[in-house]
């Protein structure tokens, strides 16, 4: 086997092999040796065996990501794979054969392991799949569903849309394709920076791949190989944003236990088998905990069973539960005021601060609803409901991989040998899940603009909220056609918005930050790759508009809150780390919040029913009238709610004790860790960066109107790919390429990211440093495999 790794000045492996199997081989061998931690807790977090080394904060998520058959899914979509692909899984057999060579090398360098006394384990052909499953399953936002039932139960229809925007269940990106016509270079540049939960290690992984076949560069996945979402190959780039895509969906089951086992009705009115087992979910410090695993005709079901909701929900000790804590960012990509003993490390979370979330006056922000460890809450509207005959309701989950066998992974070779936009297109025909939308162009003038990924076709109440299994007409049939489109006068941006993907979602982003970026791209004829980092780091706030109309429509205020007003209103919208009146205009917005959030009419919808923990972050209200301020401030009418007292009582609170310091005082990075770092290693507690930017601004730094300052999501990756010259492309990352606390190239990227500087891409071969090739050291499973992690007794 002939492999080279080398280094550039940021510790980004560049490697080189004889053949892509090889080249597969390293990949995962360096990655383990730099991300090992991240490796083995990703694989964890896949099979739902993490809160055996995590503790009770991981429970939520494990018993998840096992009712949700994650790690059978990914099992049974390997198997398919080399069925109709055996290329592909041998690659992928060759990436998980590498990681198991550099694991215990990887895992020496990595203190976590010590701290939770863990060994490194043992990858399975499956396990990249697993990972990957595991990172995108909540994508969709398929919990917005119920956040919707209950809205539209409490509210009527017209919640839907009043509160269909980018917030608590999304994870969204930028990104913009400039042709040759509008470039000095004469060839397109890419350029953009997708929006996740900041973690560390970070969430991309920079590197390149060369073999004789192609030689790539690009942000990977750790725990998956290739480059999927945003790479270069020298003739062809390509680059990705979420699509806002619906495509899957939750029934309502009934459910009954009979001698033989659990049966659920099904549409046509007669009782089927549902397939069930028991697994065993071990705890750290903690008796293990049997679940029962239980799967209809329409997917697994991830609540309740047929007992109810309230039975399925697991319990974390009281030991864990926190006495003094209103609120926590959750791994769900939201805000919400769940305990930390309920965190879903899983799903990438971020604790805000010791104490609870900062506002925007530094202090601890104004506690949100009940804690979802409650449990004098009534059961309302998803609580649990028994019908005739013992059945019970739950929640079953259909998603396109449990029903395909398909995760999309033969787009990933192809993707690599890409040499122009036809060779994109033609990979990305396989792709399956997340949705995206792609940008690509190509050394020969190409562009391509399109959706990627599988959405069935189904009802509009399927897109809508849950719906009953047991009535006709909420069946799949076949997957949406493909939508294109074109640069429109050598521009093309995509940023969550309504657009392109307008006929496959329900829930998007605002159109503020795409309209910022083709308003700042218009504002030059021709651009080079250098221009590129002011459209990255621009902090126009283009939804502060409702709010600041709302603020001069108000007479008869005191003095100071007529000053504030009036120093909002001179404002130049603009969410500068240096600025106080941002910060001022922050605080007014979450008191504006609060005060909407606490109005009697939406009090129904601050109790969520008895489901998972997981999913409670999109049933989070504060949260959700945040994202939506901008709505409900502009609607015709909001409920009866008189949202000028509103504002005038929140400004003159706000003027009482205006912020005295500017927006990143409280407004910063607050990234999310497994295993957060032990008290003694920060004396003093060193102070997270400041950062500009906001949630609906370019630098999407998304704090949580009404909750908190800090920044759990931002751009986990900024990159311009340059088709002109490969070389002259550039990229950052939040952190480093090293996931090992203390290392060289840990945090070495930050500075950069911090400023919206962009690190070079090196490519000649004779500006890198080789590395010497270590002795492989493979692994033997250190801890049974998951077939026998998740024993129990089936029916």
């Amino acid at each position: 086997m002939t492999i080279e790794i080398y280094r550039d000045a940021w510790g980004i492996p560049h490697l080189r092999a004889s053949d892509a199997r090889e080249l597969a081989h390293a990949q995962g061998r360096v990655t383990a040796h730099d991300r090992a931690w991240q490796l083995e807790v990703e694989r964890h977090r896949a099979q739902g065996t993490s809160a055996s080394f995590l503790g009770a904060e991981a429970l939520s998520w494990d018993v998840f990501a096992r009712r949700a058959r994650l790690d059978d899914t990914a099992r049974r979509c390997f198997a398919a794979l080399e069925r109709r692909d055996p290329e592909t899984a041998a690659w992928v057999r060759a990436y998980t054969d590498g990681v198991n060579e550099g694991l215990a090398a990887g895992a020496r360098r990595a203190p976590e392991f010590a701290r939770t006394a863990l060994a490194p384990g043992h990858w399975q052909p499956w396990t990249p799949l697993g990972v990957w499953l595991g990172t995108h399953i909540l994508f969709a936002g398929f919990p917005a569903k119920l956040w919707r039932e209950q809205a539209i139960r409490h509210l009527g229809p017209e919640a839907v849309g009043l509160f269909a925007t980018d917030g608590p269940g999304t994870a969204g990106s930028n990104g913009w394709l400039v042709t040759g016509e509008r470039t000095v270079g004469g060839h397109a540049l890419l350029a953009g920076d997708p929006h996740r939960f900041i973690e560390d290690p970070g969430v991309y992984q920079q590197i390149r791949l060369a073999c004789p076949e192609f030689d790539v560069v690009g942000l990977a996945v750790p725990g998956v190989p290739g480059i999927a979402h945003f790479g270069h190959t020298g003739t062809a780039a390509w680059a990705i944003t979420n699509a806002m895509a619906d495509y899957q969906d939750l029934y309502r089951e009934r459910l009954r236990r009979t001698g033989a086992g659990i049966e659920a009705l099904g549409p046509d009115g007669t009782w089927q088998r549902a397939a069930r087992h028991t697994e065993t979910v071990r705890i750290a410090g903690e008796p293990p905990l049997e679940i029962e695993v239980v799967e209809t005709e329409r997917g697994p079901v991830i609540a309740g069973g047929p007992e109810g909701l309230e039975s399925s929900r697991p319990r974390v000790p009281a030991a864990h539960l926190p006495t003094t804590e209103p609120a926590r960012l959750t791994a769900d990509r939201t805000p919400s005021p769940v305990p930390s003993a309920t965190r879903t490390p899983a799903a990438r979370a971020a604790d805000t601060s010791p104490h609870g979330p900062e506002a925007a006056d530094g202090g601890d922000a104004v506690p949100g609803p009940p804690a979802v460890g409650d449990e004098s809450r009534t059961s309302g509207a998803g609580g649990k409901h028994i019908g005739g005959d013992g059945e019970a309701e739950a929640l079953a989950l259909r998603y396109p991989p449990r029903v395909t066998e398909d995760l999309g992974f033969s787009a990933l070779l192809p993707l690599l040998r890409a040499r122009g936009v036809a060779d994109i297109d033609r990979a990305l025909d396989a792709w399956t899940e997340p949705v995206n939308v792609v940008q690509a162009a190509d050394t020969a003038g190409g562009t391509l603009h399109r959706v990627a990924g599988k959405v069935p076709v189904r009802a509009e109440a399927n897109r809508l909220h849950p719906v009953p299994a047991w009535e006709p007409g909420h069946d799949w049939h076949g997957t949406h056609e493909t939508p294109y489109a074109e640069p429109a006068d050598g521009i093309a941006v995509m940023a969550n918005a309504r657009g392109l993907a307008t006929p496959l979602g329900v829930e998007f982003a605002p159109p503020h930050r795409a309209a910022r970026i083709r308003a700042l791209l218009d504002a030059r004829r021709t651009w080079t790759a250098d221009g590129m980092s002011a459209i990255h780091t621009d902090t126009h706030l283009g939804s502060a508009a409702p709010l600041l109309d709302h603020l001069a429509a108000l007479t008869g205020l005191t003095p100071a809150a007529a000053d504030l007003r009036d120093r909002l209103l001179a404002w130049d919208r603009h969410m500068a780390a240096d600025s106080t009146e941002a910060a001022a205009y922050a605080a007014v917005r979450g008191a504006v919040v609060r005060r909407l959030a606490a109005h009697p009419v939406f009090a129904p919808l601050t109790e969520p029913p008895a489901y998972p923990d997981v999913l409670l972050p999109w049933l989070a209200l504060v949260p959700r009238v945040g994202f939506a301020l901008e709505h409900l401030l502009r609607a015709e009418d909001a409920y009866g709610i008189d949202r000028a007292a509103a504002v005038r009582t929140a400004l003159e609170e706000v003027a009482a004790a205006p912020p005295a310091r500017p927006w990143a005082a409280t407004h910063r990075l607050a990234p999310w860790k497994a295993l957060p770092d032990e008290p003694h290693t920060t004396p003093g507690g060193a102070a997270a960066p400041g950062l500009a930017g906001d949630h609906d601004c370019v630098l999407c730094t998304s704090a949580v109107p009404g909750l908190t300052d800090r920044a759990a999501r931002g751009p986990a990756a900024r990159y311009v790919w340059d088709l002109a010259d490969r070389d002259n492309s550039r990229w950052v990352v939040p952190f480093g390429a090293d996931g090992v606390p203390g290392a060289a190239h840990h945090r070495d990227q930050l500075p950069l990211w911090l400023t919206g500087e962009l690190a070079p891409v090196v490519t000649d071969w004779s500006l890198l440093t080789p590395e010497p090739t270590e002795p492989a050291e493979p692994t033997e499973p250190a801890e049974p495999p998951p077939a026998e992690s998740t024993e129990g007794t089936h029916d």
